[in-house]
């Protein structure tokens, strides 16, 4: 296989652009999209000039010449059935993050992928991110020495807290430091995490979306290892749909501070105040250029398919972030220290607390 015929289902923001990096690129042969709002299937048929374009994916998924599916659909409620149907149709899948909402469905994704020998891989682009590379690089390659804590500070616009938390109620541990667990357990496995400890921040999205501010999750690791995670969905909007980003990696015998914040460059107008370009966590197109990590991450998703390589983000790490979330959640709705890992009865109580009402 030195090409493939490629599935977008679901082609908003992040959709979007993993479908204009499968049309820009060689080793997509046919592109094939799925979009329920017909404006937006019209636009990207426009950018894409796909081979077919429908606005419903059960036509791509029961297609025999597509061999890889992107599932970019929303809200999440679709993600399980949506991959569960690619995957047991022979599809190699790229699914946005989370894997599921239940731990057993995200058990079911793996063991179908498994099974088939197929590749299944999570979107969490941030890995794909120069800064967190290195810092990923640094504790691999012995620069840092031991790792004894990881901390990591993440903040969005209420503009885009506001769309996210209309779309599905899920905590901020869930939908925004999901990235950033994701980043800490890729830095430390084969560590394991042993407890984790929540609590919420209320403020100007209670009477909003009925949501937390922000989250702040200590995690601990088998070794002693301990990770910190504010995650917070409610700046200022002349942060809107940006993200700003201070991690912390400190070892035994060095360290990495990495200023993710996007103040780098100021765009100052008459017409529009301050605002931060090239600030989103998914990245955008500058002319005939990308930058960000989103592009990358969907290219090398191809990649793997076509070479037989490995996925960057691997499905069963991927369950342990949201395991760890889900962790989190429980923590914050009980005011305890929570063990790893869950128990049955945990998981259950851990998704009705996830999904803060």
């Amino acid at each position: 296989m030195n090409t493939l015929n490629v599935a977008i289902i679901g082609t908003g923001w992040c959709g979007g652009i993993r479908a204009v990096a499968a049309a820009n690129h060689p080793i997509v042969a046919d592109l094939h999209i799925a979009e329920t709002n017909p404006e937006r299937l019209a636009e990207m048929i426009a950018q894409t000039n796909p081979a077919s374009a429908v606005d419903d994916w059960q036509v791509l998924v029961a297609c025999d010449d597509i061999d890889a599916v992107v599932v970019s659909a929303t809200p999440e409620t679709t993600h399980y059935p949506i991959a569960k149907a690619a995957l047991s149709a022979g599809k190699h899948v790229l699914l946005e993050k989370p894997i599921a909402l239940r731990l057993d469905e995200a058990d079911d994704l793996i063991e179908t992928a498994e099974a088939a020998n197929l590749k299944f891989t999570i979107g969490y682009s941030q890995r794909f991110s120069a800064k967190q590379a290195l810092a990923k690089r640094s504790l691999a390659n012995g620069t840092l020495g031991d790792p004894t804590s990881i901390l990591v500070s993440r903040h969005i616009g209420r503009r885009l807290g506001a769309k996210i938390g209309n779309r599905i109620k899920l905590s901020p541990a869930a939908m925004e430091a999901t990235h950033d667990i994701d980043f800490a357990m890729w830095c430390l496995e084969p560590r394991r995490p042993v407890h984790v400890y929540s609590q919420n921040s209320w403020g100007i999205r209670r009477d909003t979306v009925g949501l937390p501010d922000g989250q702040m999750t200590v995690i601990t690791m088998d070794d002693g290892v301990v990770v910190t995670i504010n995650a917070g969905m409610s700046l200022p909007n002349h942060y809107a749909n940006a993200a700003t980003t201070w991690i912390e990696v400190i070892g035994t015998d060095g360290s990495i501070f990495a200023d993710d914040s996007h103040r780098d460059i100021v765009l100052n107008t008459v017409a529009d105040g301050i605002q931060f370009p090239l600030s989103t966590m998914p990245g955008e197109a500058v002319g005939d250029m990308y930058a960000g990590p989103m592009e990358r991450e969907t290219i090398h998703f191809f990649e793997s398919v076509v070479y037989d390589r490995p996925v960057m983000v691997e499905p069963r790490l991927a369950r342990m972030t949201m395991e760890l979330y889900l962790a989190a959640d429980l923590s914050a709705e009980l005011n305890e220290v929570v063990q790893l890992p869950l128990t049955a009865e945990q998981a259950g109580l851990a998704l009705g607390a996830s999904a803060v009402q």
